[in-house]
C-alpha cells in the first residue's frame, strides 16, 4: 500500500526493505484493540476510552512505561488474542518495508496470570507462520526473560520453553533494566546457549556501559538492544565497532522514555558514522508513536541523515540478523536494487 501524502524521502524509507530486530509483540498493543480485547474477555480497564488511553502514554522513565505496558496486556488471554496482535503488527510492518523479523515476546507477562505458555507461542506463530504466506515476511521468535523477576524464574520459563524450542530461535533478557545487571543471568544463558539457541539483550539503555560488556563477556550475545549509553565509554565503543556487535537502537523510544530528550540530540548518527553496526527499530511502537519506519523517517530528517547511511542501517539490519548465509545476501541483493532502483 502506497500513501500518496507521503513525501519523497517518505517513500524512499517505507520502501526501503529492512528487517526489525528489536520489537516487543505487547508493545503493539493499539489502544483500539486493548478495548476490542477488554470487551471481548471481560477485563476491566482503567481507562473510560481510547483517548484516554493514549493520554496515558506520557512516561518519565521505563518504569511508568512498564506499568502500562503490563496493565494493558491483562486484555490478552486467548490463542486468537495473540494470534490478531500478531497479525496486526505485521501489516503495519510491511507497509513501512520489513521483509523479516525478529519479534520478541514475554512469556512470563503472561504465564504469571495464568495463561498456559502454549496459548502465546501458539498465537503468535500462528499469525506468523500466515504473515509470511500472505505478506512474504520472514520471521524468527526470541524469548525474553523479565529481569526484574530474577534468574531462577528465568530458568523456570526457560524449561517451560524446551517443548517449543523448534518455534523459537533465541533468548533475550529485557524489562527494568537497573539494578538487574546481565552478570545475574550468567548460568540461564549458559543454558540456553547449550540448547542451540542464539542470544541477546537490552543492555545500556537506562543501566551504565558495565551491563553493556557483561552481556557480551558473560552471556555472550550476538547482539546489544538499545547500547546507546556506549557512548560513555570509549574503549567500548571501539569493542563493539572492531567485533562488530550490531546495537538495534529505537529511536521513538529512547526519547519517549528520557534516555535523550529529543531525537536532535540522539547519538544514533555519531555511532553509525564511527562504523558502530546500528540498526533502528520500534521496540513498542502502540507506546511510543510509531513503527520502523516512521522511526527511521524522524530519525533521518532530525539527524540530517544521508540516503546512503540509511541504507547502510537497513543493510545493518539483515546483517545483524538470524537469517542463513544465503538468505541473507538474497535480501541484501533485494535491498541494493531498491536503493539503486528506488
Amino acid at each position: 500500500m502506497t500513501d500518496p501524502g507521503r513525501t519523497d524521502q517518505e517513500r524512499f524509507i517505507f520502501g526501503l526493505p529492512k528487517a526489525e530486530l528489536h520489537l516487543h509483540i505487547e508493545g503493539t498493543l493499539e489502544p483500539e484493540m486493548m478495548f476490542a480485547l477488554a470487551a471481548r474477555n471481560g477485563v476491566p480497564l482503567p481507562y473510560p476510552d481510547v483517548e484516554a488511553v493514549r493520554a496515558a502514554y506520557v512516561f518519565g522513565d521505563l518504569q511508568s512505561f512498564l506499568d502500562v505496558y503490563y496493565a494493558g496486556c491483562a486484555v490478552l488471554v486467548t490463542e486468537q488474542d495473540f494470534y490478531e496482535l500478531t497479525t496486526a503488527y505485521l501489516a503495519r510492518a510491511a507497509d513501512q518495508g520489513v521483509t523479516h523479523a525478529e519479534i520478541f515476546f514475554d512469556p512470563q507477562t503472561h504465564t504469571d496470570r495464568g495463561i498456559p505458555f502454549r496459548t502465546v507461542v501458539n498465537g503468535i506463530c500462528r499469525a506468523l507462520e500466515d504473515g509470511e504466506r500472505r505478506l512474504g515476511v520472514t520471521w524468527r521468535l526470541i524469548l525474553c526473560f523479565l529481569r526484574d523477576l530474577g534468574a531462577e524464574a528465568a530458568m523456570a520459563t526457560l524449561e517451560r520453553a524446551l517443548p517449543f524450542r523448534h518455534l523459537i530461535a533465541a533468548v533475550g533478557l529485557d524489562s527494568a533494566e537497573l539494578g538487574h545487571p546481565p552478570r545475574a543471568f550468567e548460568e540461564v544463558f549458559r543454558r540456553a546457549r547449550a540448547e542451540g539457541l542464539s542470544c541477546v539483550a537490552h543492555a545500556g539503555e537506562e543501566g551504565p556501559p558495565e551491563y553493556i560488556w557483561e552481556a557480551l563477556d558473560l552471556l555472550h550475545v550476538h547482539r546489544i538492544d538499545h547500547g546507546v549509553r556506549c557512548w560513555e565509554d570509549q574503549q567500548l565503543v571501539d569493542r563493539l565497532r572492531d567485533d562488530h556487535v550490531p546495537l538495534t537502537v529505537c529511536p521513538f523510544s529512547n526519547v519517549k522514555l528520557g534516555v535523550f530528550p529529543d531525537l536532535a540530540h540522539h547519538n544514533l548518527a555519531n555511532l553509525l558514522r564511527l562504523g558502530l553496526r546500528v540498526t533502528v527499530n520500534s521496540d513498542d511502537p502502540a507506546y511510543f508513536g510509531g513503527y520502523v519506519g516512521d522511526n527511521l523517517v524522524a530519525a533521518a530528517e532530525a539527524l540530517a541523515l544521508e540516503r546512503d547511511e540509511i541504507v547502510q542501517m537497513a543493510r545493518n539490519s539483515f546483517v545483524a540478523s538470524f537469517l542463513d548465509e544465503a538468505d541473507r545476501h538474497r535480501r541484501l541483493a533485494q535491498l541494493d536494487r531498491f536503493a539503486r532502483d528506488g
